[in-house]
């Protein structure tokens, strides 16, 4: 039992850095209806801010945590404004094409500019560590799941009960009628742009502080099983998005942790199999709602 609770603690820890990342791209994806399948690269851009700040140029925690939500909140705005933005009203398969070839350009900069070598940034936040019995939690462990939290129910305040958020539900729901009743939906987007990679950042910070490692590629699959946990979750549902990361991130350790040796190399593709079965069963995931278009 011990073991299952260790294997169920990875989990979580994973799950809710999933999740987090999983609610960037829901917001992106709900307002905007744009898959950014940059999200994931932004986040390994904020785990080379860090990595900069923090050893590179020795400047402590704070300033190392400032610079990689800043680093990705700007990135957001810039990718947004210069390759999503002339495409407002092109075709989804263009965007679609347009996000691939920014993944892959922000990986061959970091490529270019780190090269392919994993960095480790060891003692970025160190907490103490308790114990529930013969569970062992880590103090960053539970850092990980109250901000993921935290964050989640500031999220969803911010989108029901502000001027800013209800303009958003009403881009995601019509942009013509929105843009009629006076809002501006370039800034709206931007706007969206911005929290969403603000959120990479803060995944950054929490993937760094509990894995302690960054590299090109990190990004991508990370982004991809996020992307995954979404779905399965109910992409547009901040609370749904949040219970897909975190059974992504359960099913994901207890396959590593029970799978046999010749298939434990198999069991990233657990989040995928996931996807590819909720979309055949259950395409509006666990907790998203199946929207009738009158025609």
């Amino acid at each position: 039992m011990q073991v299952f609770f260790n294997f169920v603690m990875d989990g979580l820890n994973l799950g809710s850095v999933y999740a987090l990342v999983a609610l960037g791209y829901s917001m992106v994806y709900g307002i905007a209806k744009m898959l950014n399948f940059a999200h994931g690269d932004i986040i390994m851009v904020g785990g080379y801010a860090i990595y900069v700040m923090f050893l590179q140029k020795d400047l402590g925690i704070a300033a190392a945590v400032v610079a990689s939500v800043i680093v990705c909140s700007l990135l957001g705005i810039i990718i947004e404004f210069l390759a999503y933005r002339p495409l407002r009203n092109a075709s989804p398969l263009s965007v679609l094409i347009t996000a691939i070839g920014v993944s892959y350009l922000l990986q061959n900069i970091a490529l270019l500019t780190f090269t392919s070598e994993l960095k480790l940034i060891s003692s970025f936040i160190k907490l103490p560590t308790f114990y529930v019995g013969p569970v062992r939690i880590d103090g960053v462990s539970i850092l990980i799941w109250i901000t993921t939290l935290a964050i989640m129910v500031a999220l969803n305040y911010f989108i029901q009960n502000t001027k800013t958020g209800k303009a958003m539900l009403a881009v995601s729901e019509d942009r013509g009628a929105a843009q009629l009743m006076g809002i501006d939906v370039n800034k709206t987007i931007t706007i969206t742009f911005f929290i969403g990679s603000a959120l990479a950042g803060l995944a950054s910070v929490l993937y760094i502080a509990k894995y302690q490692k960054i590299e090109p590629y990190t990004g991508s699959v990370f982004g991809i099983k996020a992307f995954s946990a979404a779905v399965f979750g109910g992409i547009g549902s901040i609370p749904g998005v949040a219970l897909g990361g975190i059974l992504i991130g359960l099913i994901e350790a207890l396959a590593i942790g029970y799978l046999p040796d010749t298939l434990r190399p198999a069991s990233d593709g657990v989040a995928f199999a996931i996807l590819i079965i909720m979309l055949v069963l259950k395409p509006s995931g666990i907790l998203g709602k199946t929207k009738i278009e009158k025609v």
